[in-house]
C-alpha cells in the first residue's frame, strides 16, 4: 500500500505492504478517522505482526539448529571411541534422534502458542486502543 501524504505541513510517502486483514480491521475500526492516522495504525500492526513472526522464525531456526549440531557432536564423539559395538552406537543415535524429534515438536508447539499468545495481546492492545471493553463493544 502506497499512501501520500501532500498536506501543506508535511509532504511524505511511506511504503507499507498492507493485509488485507488488517485494512479490513483499521478501516472498520477506524470509520471516519483522518487517512494518515489510519495508515500509521495499518503500519504499526503490520511491523507488530511482521516481529512476531519474525522472533518466531528466528526461534524454531536457531533450536533446529542446535539440536542437528548437537546430534551431530554426540554420534562423532561416539563413532571415535571404538569401545563401542557400531550396532550400540547406531541404536543409541536413533533414541536420541527420536528424543529430540520429541522435544523439537515440543518446542516447536510451544513456539505456535507464544505466536497465538503475541496475536491475543495484540488483539487486546488493539482493543484497549478501539476504546472496547471485554466484551467487545464500545
Amino acid at each position: 500500500m502506497t499512501e501520500t501524504n501532500n498536506t501543506p505541513e508535511t509532504k511524505e510517502t511511506t511504503i507499507v505492504p498492507v493485509s488485507p486483514e488488517t485494512n479490513a480491521l483499521v478501516e472498520k475500526e477506524m470509520a471516519g478517522q483522518d487517512e494518515q492516522i489510519k495508515a500509521e495504525t495499518k503500519a504499526l500492526v503490520e511491523a507488530i505482526k511482521k516481529r512476531a513472526q519474525s522472533e518466531i522464525d528466528n526461534a524454531q531456526t536457531l533450536t533446529q539448529d542446535a539440536y542437528l549440531n548437537a546430534v551431530r557432536s554426540a554420534r562423532e564423539a561416539i563413532e571415535q571411541n571404538k569401545l563401542l559395538d557400531p550396532k550400540r552406537i547406531e541404536h543409541s543415535v536413533e533414541l536420541i534422534q527420536r528424543d529430540a524429534q520429541e522435544n523439537w515438536q515440543k518446542i516447536t508447539d510451544e513456539i505456535t502458542e507464544l505466536g497465538n499468545r503475541l496475536q491475543e495481546a495484540a488483539q487486546v492492545a488493539w482493543d484497549i486502543l478501539m476504546g472496547k471493553d471485554s466484551s467487545g463493544s464500545k
